[in-house]
């Protein structure tokens, strides 16, 4: 079995290593040549944690988050660094269900803490009344960048650093000289330019979209503060390791030219703005130092998994990160080279663009071709 990558982010190089490595699959990945931009895995800020406020994306961070810490390999490889985390969310929200799924992946690592605990232990102002923190000991960030360019290093696969002219059905991959090459399964796992190649080829693009992704890096992090995520606010951060805070907040700006790199300064500037509001100035200083910029893929339902193309088609989409693919990747990646790996088609009744379950594809994969 032949099976093509296109795109060289941390998604489609993990997915290549788990084919290659675990599943004996011939692969060939295709970089589509390095956009000038950096790539979302490149921009990353890389928090990585077991807490997600949906109980199925939870479950594939806690995995994920279990398979990295069970890993002296893959911390090393990533640059994984253990600061902990606390989950802001909104008040009324009930993480039973989430905590009882990290304790069963990650045991003692996740507790709840009330609007007063948080207010005591962290540099928070200004908390909406009810908030619910997730506190998670084993928890952190990591360098996606450096993880792919590992992995990439590792892997016994063809590696074309060209450009792609686009994908087909059939499946292949289609270069810009015009030539057209043949494969059991193609994946496109291209981030924010998936939904173009899938577009050009003909195909349901599944909801796929492209949106801005940014942060800022600012000098001084507020004291014993590890990663964050503040739902209240849309902020969300983590330290630097040199004493300052990268923080960044949700974008509005939806379908965009994944090659227009430049920073959005009013974003940046609200994020100044919500630095103050939730640290104060004394902690934290409003200037940014420096602003990161890129895009990514984003899907609905949201969360990085692989989605077929077409119904019946070997031709996949592994994308829809939405900007926070870092603490899935692991999992997610697993997931997807098990079904790559039992065929190279999808279950028939899947829809086109819906993320694939692996036990369920995978059983009916077996079933079929036993």
């Amino acid at each position: 079995m032949k099976v093509a990558i296109v795109g060289g982010g941390i998604a489609g190089a993990l997915l290549a290593w788990r084919l290659n490595r675990y599943a004996g699959i011939t692969v060939e990945i295709f970089l589509g040549g390095r956009p000038a931009p950096a790539d979302a895995t490149g921009a990353s800020g890389g928090l990585v944690r077991a807490y997600e406020p949906d109980l199925r994306a939870c479950q594939v961070a806690a995995e994920s988050q279990a398979e990295l810490l069970g890993s002296a390999t893959l911390r090393d490889l990533s640059g994984y660094r253990e600061v902990g985390s606390v989950y802001l969310a909104c008040p009324a929200v009930d993480p039973a269900g989430a905590l009882a799924t990290i304790a069963d992946l990650v045991p003692g690592s996740a507790v709840a803490a009330s609007h007063a605990e948080l207010a005591d232990r962290y540099p928070f102002r200004g908390l909406p009344q009810g908030t619910v923190g997730i506190v998670e000991r084993r928890a952190g960030y990591l360098s996606p960048d450096r993880l792919r360019a590992s992995v990439l290093a590792r892997v016994r696969a063809a590696i074309h650093d060209v450009a792609v002219a686009g994908v087909a059905p059939t499946p292949a991959v289609r270069l810009l000289d015009g030539t057209e090459q043949r494969f059991d399964a193609v994946v496109v796992a291209a981030g924010a330019w998936s939904a173009q190649l899938l577009a050009g080829a003909g195909v349901p693009q599944g909801g796929l979209r492209t949106k801005r992704i940014q942060y800022s890096v600012h000098a001084g992090c507020p004291v014993g503060l590890g990663a964050f995520v503040d739902e209240t606010s849309g902020l969300y951060g983590r330290p630097t390791g040199d004493g300052g805070m990268l923080v960044g907040l949700p974008s509005a700006e939806w379908d965009v030219d994944p090659r227009a790199g430049a920073p959005d300064r009013a974003l940046a500037d609200r994020v100044a703005d919500g630095i103050r509001s939730r640290f104060g100035t004394p902690t934290c200083a409003p200037t940014a130092s420096r602003t990161v910029a890129s895009f990514d893929c984003y899907a609905d339902p949201p969360g990085l998994a692989l989605r077929p193309a077409g119904a019946g088609s070997a031709l996949f989409s592994f994308t829809g990160g939405s900007g926070g693919a870092a603490k899935t990747v692991l999992a997610a990646s697993r997931r997807a080279a098990r079904i790559c790996s039992g065929s190279a088609r999808p279950p028939r009744d899947v829809a086109p663009g819906s993320p694939v379950d692996d036990k369920r594809a995978i059983s009916r994969h077996r079933a079929l071709h036993s």
